[in-house]
């Protein structure tokens, strides 16, 4: 290279370093997209591939706010609650994971100071729950206003997933469960006694072509439904009968919205913490356990479950809930073998 022609290839060499650099520049003040999909976990943006809305949202519910969301604003505050809602004791829904914890780390994670790797430490357990509700406006307006209670995720009729607290905070959806837990209140009317159907009676109709669909009862208002004009329907169309708890029940299932995104979002988790492990509780012949855990296999299990896999009065997520379908499902979005192979 002649002498000449150096400075200038040095000259444009530089130039080309100061815009790239320029170009990675973040400027202060800049919004800092999000796609909409993500999950918070100990404060980080996690993606699922299904549609989220957080508690910071609009839309959101916000299961850190003390005052009752579905009540008149100007009743709604703590100092009006407790004495029109007395089950009430305390303005706050949710507590820190701390079992498992030392009394040091008690003490850097009880202002919210969590890290992943102590939460992934912590969690193992994902846990579904049916809300009873219907619809996940109702779901949190009876957890939230009423009882006191939380839970990390709601999954409504369309599909779409309501984030209400970061997972690094102890929810109270499952008892014992709730140190070493993710929960999902999942909108569905439920379970009943083949012979108590009047329920799903009112919220589960036939069109002209004898095809079922969900009618959501005028008297709950604006459903709040996330996607406009949305028509729900079971994923199987009749309902389905089977045993739980030693008890004959009869209930119609997910719908393919909502069985579409809790895969995605099962994957996901079972991706972040890896203690839970992508299956469902099984007996010594493989087959999925319709009952509650014994003490001692409870402890011991991580993985996905059910709310009646905890506790004896519980029946949810119900007969017709379709385990093989989510953790199949599940299983394929983190490359796992499939059920004919063996379970990892």
């Amino acid at each position: 290279m002649r002498p000449a022609t150096r400075p200038l290839c040095l000259f444009a060499l530089t130039l080309g370093s100061l815009v790239l650099t320029s170009c990675r520049t973040i400027r202060p003040g800049t919004p800092a997209p999000r796609t909409g999909d993500e999950i918070v976990v100990a404060g980080q943006f996690i993606h699922t591939g299904t549609r989220v809305v957080t508690w910071m949202e609009p839309g959101g519910y916000d299961a850190y706010r003390v005052e009752r969301r579905f009540s008149p604003y100007a009743e709604s505050s703590w100092e009006k609650t407790p004495e029109a809602v007395k089950k009430l004791g305390t303005p706050n829904r949710y507590s820190v994971r701390q079992n498992s914890l030392t009394p040091e780390e008690i003490e850097r994670v009880r202002g919210g100071g969590w890290d992943l790797p102590k939460l992934q430490r912590v969690v193992d357990q994902f846990v579904v729950h049916y809300d009873v509700c219907g619809i996940s406006k109702v779901c949190f307006n009876v957890l939230h206003d009423h009882r006191g209670l939380s839970v990390h995720f709601m999954l409504d009729l369309d599909g779409t997933i309501y984030q209400t607290l970061d997972l690094k905070e102890r929810a109270r959806h499952a008892t014992t469960s709730n140190d070493r837990s993710v929960g999902i209140e999942i909108a569905n009317m439920g379970a009943y006694p083949p012979g108590d159907t009047k329920v799903l009676d009112e919220w589960y109709h036939r069109d002209p072509a004898g095809r079922p669909y969900i009618k959501i009862p005028e008297r709950l208002g604006d459903p709040m439904i996330y996607t406009k004009n949305f028509t729900g329907r079971p994923a199987r169309a009749e309902p389905v009968r089977g045993t739980i708890q030693h008890t004959d029940l009869v209930q119609y299932d997910l719908t393919p919205e909502q069985y579409a995104a809790l895969t995605k979002l099962t994957a996901a988790l079972c991706r972040v913490f890896p203690k839970i492990v992508c299956d469902y509780p099984r007996g010594a012949d493989r087959k999925l356990v319709t009952q509650k855990l014994p003490d001692e296999a409870l402890r011991a299990y991580g993985g996905v479950l059910g709310h009646y896999h905890i506790q004896t009065n519980k029946t949810d997520p119900g007969p017709a809930f379709d385990w093989d379908r989510l953790i199949g499902g599940a299983r394929r979005e983190l490359g796992l073998p499939a059920f004919s192979d063996p379970v990892q």
